[in-house]
């Protein structure tokens, strides 16, 4: 299956509601559902941010562009035939201060810092148009934003003189008032050293970092669910509180 087909059959399948068999895409490698990806936000509208994750194990990062019309500010009403898993995985997120291109270069913690302005909380809503999590084909769910449905993102804060480190971060989360997740230093990854091959992907992809995109990195508590009609609240403390609604 060629870039266009796959990609219009996940358009498809998010503009409908309708839930597409992951064997239709044919997508087998990196490569080509990063391609995919692009397609996408061609038609979803401009580049609001990126998603960028690691298992802190050595191998590979992975990211997606978030469409600016995915993200939210704290306190949205999530309502429609979308929002069918209700997936939530609370995060930290970063703002960028300045347009940022190092080209093929690996830059620096040290350069990279200086890149962002604020931090804030976030809750990426996690959504597949594939059927179930997770996908048996993890190329497909790449192709699909890496299941990406919206973030939250609560107020910003000055970026501390102290850099974030995941490791230290204190996260919560809530569902209709009773605590679903507590954690402490929850995301393995190494925060600076994904956002330095982030950088570097965006800039090779033709797409580098800009001044108010909104990088999120990765979950701090898990994977959890919500059902319809509920109320969310996270917080990383020192950070911040994020909030969200889903309509019953």
């Amino acid at each position: 299956m060629n870039i266009h087909a796959a990609t219009q059959l996940l358009l498809d399948a998010r503009n409908s509601g309708v839930v597409l068999d992951w064997r239709r895409l044919a997508v087998g490698d990196a490569a080509t559902a990063y391609a995919v990806q692009d397609a996408q936000l061609l038609r979803l509208g401009p580049v609001g941010g990126w998603k960028v994750g690691s298992r802190g194990d050595g191998s590979e990062p992975a990211c997606s562009p978030l469409p600016a019309s995915c993200v939210f500010q704290s306190g949205v009403k999530l309502a429609g035939r979308q929002w069918r898993l209700r997936g939530l995985e609370v995060e930290l997120a970063l703002r960028v201060g300045r347009d940022f291109d190092p080209g093929n270069a690996l830059p620096a913690r040290e350069e990279l810092i200086q890149v962002f302005d604020a931090m804030m909380p976030a809750i990426e809503v996690v959504e597949t148009r594939l059927g179930k999590l997770p996908c048996e084909n993890p190329w497909a769910s790449m192709a699909d934003l890496q299941s990406h449905g919206a973030l939250v993102v609560g107020p910003a804060v000055a970026m501390p003189a102290a850099a974030p480190e995941l490791g230290a971060v204190v996260a919560a989360l809530a569902i209709d008032g009773v605590q679903a997740a507590r954690t402490t230093g929850g995301n393995p990854a190494d925060l600076w050293t994904t956002l330095a091959w982030l950088a570097r992907h965006c800039a090779v992809r033709g797409m580098p970092l800009k001044k108010g995109q909104i990088v999120t990195t990765g979950s701090c508590t898990g994977l959890h669910n919500a059902r319809a009609g509920t109320l969310v609240e996270a917080t990383l403390e020192g950070v911040g509180t994020v909030s969200l609604n889903f309509a019953g």
